[in-house]
């Protein structure tokens, strides 16, 4: 079986990567499975939670973003980032200048969230065509004083803030500008390439936490929202049902698609993030993450039959939200 671009299939996540994961410890509390992107580990009264993403991508912001992607996987946990590590690996044409250029970033974003910048490793290596920035991020809490991905209760709500699509808006509007710019305006394509500005959602997160009434989060990367919302209900083992008309798609968001002919729901859509809350609470939740600068709405609910998957669409027709079988960046860029 040929992989597709992309995250390796839930199939194959299932049947063949977690069957081998090392010996058993019983500090390991939340391991690898599937819709998690993350692990906890308790070490005495304290429970440290961790992530690993790669990036590649271009050097402007290839150093931030493995910060800001990694930390975004902690923050979903509801505990903050403290730590990170990061494995530079280069191309061959690298320079002093690009090893500079990505550290810079690595340092400001770090920075940006109070985060620490604990080690790693670099090197050169031959025929690899661009830089890949592997990161590792870690947050510590008391006790078991976080949720997981895996909590999300029939009953709940289901929350999204911002809108959907954002880094893949960003990165197709920076990667096929000249391509875009035969139809789309120039204003239009230099708001797209500033949704980079919004890939963290660690602070929606924390401040979500905070209300005692999260149940479970989760941020859609690859496969978009319909990945997204279908990986924290494979997590959770639950149902769930949206509704179209509550997702917000940016206008930036809509153009880009509409080009190239693609669904929003299933673009790469760091920067926003999903929320079981409660569902007397939801509305408060959303007031709150308003008040701190982070739109947010109800988009659906949770539901006790993890077989009802159901999108309904504007007009009121129900049907079932399709899985992505490869992110929709992936067919964008295919597009010449």
């Amino acid at each position: 079986m040929k992989l597709p671009a992309g995250k390796v299939p839930p199939e194959i996540l299932k049947d063949v990567i977690l069957n081998y994961l090392g010996a058993k410890r019983s500090e390991v509390v939340v391991g690898p499975s599937y819709g998690l992107d993350g692990a906890v580990i308790e070490i005495g009264s304290k429970s440290l939670v961790t992530s690993m993403d790669p990036i590649t991508g271009a050097l402007e912001r290839i150093g931030w973003l493995a910060v800001d992607i990694n930390a975004n996987d902690v923050a979903t946990f509801g505990v903050q980032p403290k730590f990170f590590a990061s494995c530079l690996l280069l191309p061959g044409t690298a320079t002093e200048d690009t090893v500079e250029i990505i550290c810079k970033q690595i340092d400001w974003a770090a920075k940006k969230l109070g985060v620490a910048v604990i080690g790693g490793h670099s090197e050169t290596t031959p025929k690899l065509p661009f830089p890949i920035v592997v990161g590792y991020c870690i947050g510590a809490t008391d006790g078991r004083n976080y949720v997981t991905a895996q909590g999300a209760k029939a009953g709940n709500k289901l929350l999204l803030t911002k809108s959907v699509g954002i880094e893949g808006t960003a990165i197709l509007a920076t990667d096929r500008r000249a391509q875009l710019s035969r139809e789309i305006s120039k204003s239009t394509l230099e708001k797209a390439v500033d949704y980079f500005g919004q890939i963290s959602i660690v602070k929606e997160a924390l401040v979500a936490f905070k209300t005692g009434h999260v149940t479970a989060m989760h941020d859609p990367t690859e496969g978009g929202v319909a990945g997204g919302v279908h990986e924290l209900a494979g997590a959770s083992n639950v149902g769930f049902r949206i509704y179209e008309e509550e997702i917000q798609i940016t206008e930036e968001t809509f153009k880009i698609c509409e080009f190239f002919q693609i669904d929003p729901l299933q673009l790469i859509a760091s920067g926003s993030l999903l929320i079981a809350a409660e569902r007397d609470h939801a509305d408060e939740i959303v007031e709150l993450l308003g008040k701190n600068e982070v739109a947010a709405s109800v988009i659906g609910e949770i539901l006790s039959d993890s077989k009802k998957q159901l999108l309904i669409r504007k007009g009121g027709r129900a049907e079932k939200l399709v899985r992505p079988a490869s992110d929709h960046l992936w067919l964008a860029l295919q597009k010449r």
